[in-house]
């Protein structure tokens, strides 16, 4: 079993007459129980050619079965032995899916309906654009176009072991900016019921660098307000993406699965401040009650 592994993944899209292509790589190694958290783009941990003998590789696959539409060739890659052994063929267009359109300059949604009318690749325009920047020797220059984050926003309660949670969305405001976009499937006065799945939305923050796309996720995440009967995991994850495994790019498939007592993520509030904020808030009651009755009489 590897302890050093990372979950890479190679985008392709093949069309009716056999051409398939290879749009970079997404890091999603940033998991809890086997679930995705954490996904980026392009997968900088893995040296270049090493990224390049996984296109091939899943290019090579998708053509032996005659793929069509967009799909994903998984990977886990051994950070030690710089070995990468394939885990399967995902056949659909994954969620995570912005993080490629951003640093491939393709809607890939868009791609696939035009694939699925009968349209080859060099008939549709985002790809043709691509493709010729690759046969001029200039895709090294050009693509992968900067770094993309993305952070998934589930209803659970990372302090009770990410239990997930259920009831009313009183509150949520988020706004997308030039470089910060995101979508949600609830909104204000919404609910989330028992027994959907936990995950309601979805951030992505890019940037010329990795460096640069983080803060950007970073101040989104605390710039998110979302109030009502749940708990979701913003906090948990403004503290992931702050904890010097994330910032030096050293995490791996079970980190998070063993960081359970780790003091970076979970730390409780000081009683002390509890009982100030709780007097706080009594004294003002109070003091509102006061006065109304002041001015009733």
């Amino acid at each position: 079993m590897l302890k050093t592994a990372r979950h890479i993944e190679i985008q392709l899209i093949g069309d009716h007459f056999g051409n398939v292509i290879a749009l970079f790589s997404r890091d999603c190694s940033i998991q809890r129980r086997h679930q995705k958290i954490i996904e980026e783009a392009p997968a900088i941990i893995c040296p270049q050619h090493i990224l390049q003998a996984m296109e091939c590789g899943a290019i090579k696959i998708a053509k032996s079965v005659g793929y069509v539409g967009a799909g994903t060739v998984e990977y886990l890659y051994d950070i030690t032995t710089k070995e990468y052994f394939f885990l399967e063929l995902n056949p659909r267009l994954q969620v995570e899916h912005p993080c490629t359109e951003i640093i491939a300059n393709v809607n890939l949604p868009s791609c696939q309906l035009q694939v699925a009318i009968g349209k080859s690749l060099f008939e549709i325009e985002d790809l043709k654009n691509f493709m010729e920047s690759q046969k001029n020797g200039a895709k090294k220059e050009e693509f992968p176009k900067g770094h993309v984050i993305s952070a998934r926003i589930t209803a659970e309660s990372a302090e009770e072991g990410f239990r997930p949670c259920n009831g009313c969305v009183k509150q949520l405001n988020f706004h997308s900016s030039k470089n910060i976009w995101g979508y949600f499937s609830v909104h204000a006065e919404g609910k989330l019921h028992k027994y959907a799945d936990s995950q309601f939305g979805h951030l992505f923050s890019w940037g010329h660098t990795r460096e640069e796309a983080r803060k950007g996720m970073v101040l989104a995440l605390k710039e998110l307000s979302i109030h009502g009967e749940i708990r979701t995991t913003i906090d948990f994850l403004v503290s992931l993406m702050e904890h010097p495994i994330f910032l030096k790019n050293q995490s791996n498939t079970e980190w998070l699965d063993n960081i359970k007592n780790d003091s970076n993520f979970f730390t409780k509030p000081d009683i002390k401040v509890i009982i100030a904020c709780a007097a706080s808030c009594i004294g003002h009651q109070n003091f509102i009650k006061i006065t109304k009755d002041y001015e009733a009489a």
